[in-house]
């Protein structure tokens, strides 16, 4: 069975690729291929982080004018199956693939292995922290950024001063205990009383978990939903229940109007279309991705203007407009966690390797339900 499928493979390899060609060498447009790895199926999506991720590869692909069969897919890939991952990533090998873009978290020690065996395919891993010399690298952006924007909006809205988020890991995942601690320092910058509970459901992709985690918080008297979860789920709970909303990755009012106040949203297409340009001009390095506010590569949604409060975006522009100049830094000064420890201190400001990897603490107005 193993020699079976090792003939597979070596006879689908593309071995139309230049085979003196080398990542950090240039490459002409018209030899790239690209593979992407999903976690679920944006075909079949309006909204969220996959689909999100889609619209960047779909602008990528017009900016550079590449055709479709420059553009390889694998979709409905679970990040928590190896063997999957491992199966789908060697599928677009062998067809001659020579960039992959794997964009969900579990997808990285895959690529890690991978890459390794295949020094002449580029990897990408959207998330992560792991790269190595030559083909492996790391991206992702300052989400943290347009979370606690999103916070200011969360936090002039509540009535019952407690604010609920969906989390999809705890913790131990400092991407989405960053995320949930910049938001609650935005719900805090504008309402000092107010309290975000959090639900963890251990899981990126779970609507059942995503409502039943919104639907638990509403019940613990929560009349905003905020959310780092990939569906739409807890937003469509919150509208059902007559509260608000922060959705995320995409502009969930569509999907929820009557509760959606805006949304964390990704830009991915900046990231994409630079990074193979990067590979065409020979300019690749693996020296790691992660743009923010000033480069565009986040932001948030418009504000649903049926359901905003007086001053709200005033006080949105304001912070956004200091991010972008420099005098708001999230993570900077002294931090008080809810179990009372100090992170950081005066003059100080969390380095971008602390905030991706190093965050396990939460802010001093989280409560975790």
């Amino acid at each position: 069975m193993i020699a079976g499928i090792v003939v597979c493979f070596l006879t689908l390899r593309d071995f139309t690729k230049n085979p003196e060609w080398k990542p950090g060498d240039p490459l002409d447009v018209n030899r790239i291929k690209i593979g992407v790895v999903y976690i679920t199926n944006p075909a079949t999506e309006t909204s969220g982080f996959t689909y999100e991720h889609s619209i960047g590869i779909e602008k990528m692909k017009e900016a550079l004018k590449l055709g479709d069969e420059q553009i390889v897919t694998r979709f409905n890939i679970p990040d928590t199956e190896p063997a999957a991952v491992d199966h789908a990533l060697r599928e677009l090998i062998a067809v001659g693939v020579n960039v992959i873009f794997a964009t969900s978290f579990g997808y990285m020690d895959s690529c890690e292995r991978l890459a390794t065996e295949n020094p002449d395919v580029i990897f990408a891993h959207c998330s992560g922290y792991k790269r190595n010399k030559t083909n492996f690298t790391n991206y992702f952006g300052r989400i943290y950024q347009a979370r606690y924007l999103s916070g200011i909006a969360a936090g002039m809205k509540t009535r019952t001063n407690k604010v609920g988020y969906v989390a999809a890991w705890g913790k131990d995942n400092s991407e989405v205990t960053g995320g949930l601690d910049a938001f609650a320092m935005g719900v805090e910058s504008v309402n000092p009383e107010a309290k975000v509970f959090v639900k963890v459901i251990r899981n990126w992709f779970d609507p059942a978990g995503e409502s039943l985690a919104a639907r638990s918080l509403i019940e613990a008297g929560c009349d905003v939903i905020g959310q780092h979860s990939n569906t739409t789920a807890a937003q469509i709970e919150a509208e059902r229940a007559g509260v608000w909303g922060i959705g995320y990755n995409s502009d969930m009012s569509n999907d929820a109007p009557k509760a959606v106040i805006t949304s964390p949203i990704w830009h991915w297409g900046i990231y994409y279309t630079s990074f193979v340009r990067s590979v065409t001009d020979g300019t690749f390095t693996t020296e790691p991705y992660f743009g923010g506010i000033r480069e565009g590569m986040v932001g948030i949604s418009p504000l649903n203007e049926t359901i905003l409060e007086s001053g709200m975006k005033e006080a949105i522009d304001s912070s956004l407009e200091r991010m972008k100049n420099g005098e708001l830094e999230v993570f900077a000064g002294e931090i008080e966690t809810n179990d009372g420890r100090r992170i950081g201190g005066d003059g100080k400001t969390l380095s971008d390797n602390e905030i991706q990897t190093g965050i396990d603490w939460y802010y001093r107005n989280i409560i975790e339900l």
